[in-house]
């Protein structure tokens, strides 16, 4: 589907992907509209408790190689559209006991340094006493989610661009224009093989802890981030549950999550509880992100745990199918991939 400049497009859906996708749009001199049914960012979508990091190096111990890649200029693309990137790496961290772990993860992953316990005092002090051994990432980066979606909304605003309360037909818009529909896992009624998968979140404050840069801590019982957000405030994520349903945080979870922040450090166990974040991201079998042509309408959607990581990517490749090109996430015919990576009869160019 190819559009002019003058073209007015659509954009249905305003998370990270959908106002992503609009403000590239917008940088490109499209006209554009955006529209949510819940109107602009908020609790109400999972885009807002996400953990914003962007460590594409980290992500490639369980995700696909097109991750690292898609990934990798994110990071600059959030800088150049205002948002606070904060460029301090990340590290990945292990109980001595489960010192083998560590060594598999470093086993699957690149763009690491091996520090031991002096190294690791020189970044965290305060991890120095529990771990001894820790995987340092130092070009990864992080954002935080809720002021990444403000500076997206500002973009657009300084374009003319408010999102629209509205709940639109797809159908009915396509008829006027090119339609980007950005849902996430909405779109289930457009996308047969869209699922969701089910993550919770703690923000604790703990101003007795001090960390600068995203920590994972690979635990037995549930792997664990912590992302710093300032003046004692942690962000602590997140499960990963097939399930689409959104509203409720188990006890479970809840224990899990709150066992592993005190392996991490004692004092968590003093922690105050600010919020209780829970909603199911949207995913495809093979947990990358696409491009679905269904007549008028390009469906942007499955960005999976990667929302901020792999946003831009899908945001670049969205705006380069409505100027007419190809791009590689494009699924000319939507069906799930053989063990090859071809899509069935249709074609994906994603590269794996």
């Amino acid at each position: 589907m190819g559009a002019t400049d003058r073209q007015t497009v659509s954009i249905v859906g305003a998370g990270v992907a959908g106002l992503a996708i609009a403000v590239e749009l917008a940088r490109r001199g499209h006209p554009v509209r955006v529209l949510d049914r819940t109107g602009p960012p908020g609790p109400h979508g999972c885009s807002w408790w996400a953990g914003g990091m962007l460590a594409p190096h980290c992500e490639r111990e369980s995700a696909d190689v097109a991750v690292v890649r898609l990934g990798m200029a994110a990071a600059d693309w959030w800088a150049g559209v205002g948002a606070e990137v904060t460029r301090r790496g990340s590290l990945v961290i292990a109980p001595n006991r489960d010192r083998r772990e560590l060594e598999r993860f470093a086993r699957r992953t690149a763009g690491f340094e091996v520090l031991d316990a002096d190294a690791l005092a020189g970044l965290e002090p305060d991890l120095v006493d529990r771990f001894t051994r820790a995987l340092y990432f130092p070009t990864e980066a992080h954002v935080a989610p809720r002021q990444a979606l403000a500076a997206l909304v500002d973009r657009l605003a300084e374009h003319g661009v408010a999102v629209e309360q509205a709940e639109p037909a797809l159908n009915g818009l396509a008829a006027e224009g090119p339609v980007i529909d950005a849902r996430g896992l909405a779109a289930r009624d457009a996308l047969a093989d869209l699922r969701g998968v089910k993550g919770e979140m703690l923000v604790l404050s703990c101003p007795d802890v001090s960390l600068t840069r995203p920590v994972r801590l690979i635990h037995p019982r549930a792997p664990l981030y912590i992302v710093p957000r300032g003046d004692g405030v942690f962000m602590l994520g997140a499960t990963q549950i097939e399930a689409a349903e959104r509203s409720r945080v188990t006890a479970r979870s809840l224990l899990e999550l709150l066992s592993v922040a005190y392996a991490l450090h004692p004092a968590f166990g003093e922690a105050e509880v600010l919020e209780i974040g829970v909603d199911a991201r949207p995913a495809f079998p093979d947990n990358l992100p696409r491009l679905v042509r269904q007549g008028g309408v390009i469906h942007a959607n499955g960005l999976f745990r990667h929302g901020f990581l792999l946003a831009p990517a899908l945001a670049q490749q969205a705006a380069a199918l409505v100027a007419g090109q190809t791009p590689e996430l494009l699924y000319d015919d939507h069906r799930e991939r053989d063990a090859d990576g071809r899509a069935g009869d249709g074609h994906c160019r994603a590269a794996v």
